[in-house]
């Protein structure tokens, strides 16, 4: 049984607390451009820590997993229609731990920038000069002053009337025209500055840069809360109308991307494709629509069920009168999320996963020391006897997750469940779509799966 475990050139590096971080190498081609993403944890990625093992990164993951749950409950979204026309492009996801990086360059000429890349997030920014308040970082800062694609929005503009929080200021020049953003997050991270148009090239070490011109980002002067010093802002993937892919979408890809996340304990960079090259079909392939809903940063997904072996269990959560319901019918009711490690399910449901799971498992119960995990087993051999787990989605998506999907070895003698209960929302997380090759297609509204040995795509 293999179990769940967790650069590169052109860098934006930005450190997204809580969402998944890309490392982006991209390559341009008549279908797109490529770029690695980069786990957090990986020897690939500016925030491995050697020190650390393997086991302590699981940890540390899954605790992110625990704290990013606030980045969905309670975030100050913000939305922007964008004119912007965008190529296909194809990159390289590098995982960290639950997040992912990305690396891009910024301005004319190029400044290196490193991103966390975030499908729970819309807002592209980075740190910029002057900087009234900002989180230390290695990367130098990108200066605007320095760049000859560098334009500001005005506070007149459609962009900044459709920003929740904007307004015309006087944060950094004193220019009164100039539409200055507040973006937060569920976990009291933010950034406030300056929106902007710009240029973002993706670079490859094998083809030529890909540059996509007038992009609207934020050039933050004021950033503060869980970033640490390895990046310098985020690559929003969201469905909202601010994110890199709905302006892409703009620019005639058609709004298509995918991933294909490898395991963990693999030191190599993942990848994502945008555009054309970004289509999941073919032999294998299931799909199942993607639900509109409120914030449209999110990609709602409609679970309906969960077997066990042959053993099928309906999804149900608990009702306003706290009575526990089958809510199978209910559109929306899980959020398909790159940036958060473990899936989380409703107390009930989950339960009822767990009960099912200690009558098919062979091996000694035991309790996670650290209290996150709420199955974990006894055992030194990998082998423990794990079915197959089939997520059961709306429109007969069956994605069969495999034991590297559905557990972790958390110390020498003990393997856990890494699917954890939660009240508060319901997420299909990055473990549970390691080897399949995810696509989205935000013209079609579906998500499809296909599974896939991803040190092979």
């Amino acid at each position: 049984m293999a179990l769940a475990a967790a650069p590169t050139s052109t860098k934006l590096y930005f450190p997204l607390a809580l969402l998944a971080c890309f490392i982006l190498l991209a390559q341009a081609s008549s279908h797109g451009f490529t770029a690695d993403l980069i786990h957090r944890d990986s020897p690939l990625s500016p925030l491995y820590n050697s020190s650390m093992s393997h086991l302590d990164r699981l940890h540390n993951a899954f605790r992110r997993s625990v704290t990013r749950v606030h980045h969905f409950i309670k975030p100050t979204m913000t939305s922007l229609s964008s004119s912007l026309a965008a190529p296909n492009i194809q990159s390289i996801i590098i995982p960290s731990a639950g997040e992912y990086l990305m690396n891009v360059s910024i301005g004319t000429p190029p400044v290196e920038v490193l991103g966390i890349a975030d499908t729970g997030s819309d807002l592209i920014w980075t740190q910029c000069k002057p900087c009234k308040q900002c989180f230390n970082q290695n990367p130098p800062l990108f200066d605007p002053k320095k760049s000859s694609t560098y334009h500001s929005i005005p506070c007149q503009s459609s962009s900044c009337t459709y920003l929740e929080e904007a307004a015309c200021g006087t944060l950094i020049n004193g220019d009164h025209d100039t539409c200055e953003y507040s973006y937060r997050y569920g976990d009291r991270s933010f950034t406030r500055g300056t929106l902007a148009l710009e240029t973002l090239t993706f670079g490859s070490t094998s083809g030529r840069p890909t540059s996509l011109p007038k992009v609207v980002f934020g050039c933050g002067h004021e950033n503060g809360g869980t970033f640490d010093e390895s990046g310098s802002g985020l690559i929003g993937l969201g469905g909202g109308p601010l994110s890199l892919i709905s302006q892409l979408t703009k620019l005639t890809n058609g709004g298509k991307f995918s991933y294909c996340l490898l395991p963990t304990a693999n030191t190599a960079a993942s990848k994502i494709s945008f555009g054309s090259a970004g289509i999941v079909s073919g032999s294998g392939a299931v799909s199942t629509p993607l639900v509109a809903k409120n914030p449209d940063t999110f990609y709602y997904l409609t679970l309906e069920a969960i077997s066990v072996g042959e053993k099928r269990l309906a999804y149900k959560t608990k009702s306003p009168d706290c009575e526990e319901a089958a809510v199978a019918a209910n559109e929306g009711n899980i959020i398909i999320d790159s940036g958060t490690t473990l899936t989380l399910l409703p107390p009930g449901f989950h339960d009822d996963l767990v009960s099912a799971l200690e009558t098919t498992i062979n091996a000694e119960r035991v309790s996670d020391p650290r209290g996150i995990l709420s199955l974990c087993f006894k055992s030194k051999s990998d082998d423990i006897g794990v079915p197959v787990i089939t997520a059961h989605f709306s429109g007969g998506a069956d994605v069969k997750l495999q034991a590297l999907n559905t557990f972790a070895r958390m110390d020498d003698d003990m393997i856990c469940f890494t699917m954890i209960p939660s009240s508060d929302v319901a997420i299909f997380g990055n473990l549970a779509q390691m080897n399949f090759l995810v696509g989205y297609d935000l013209e079609e509204r579906s998500v499809s799966f296909k599974p896939t040995d991803c040190t092979k795509h």
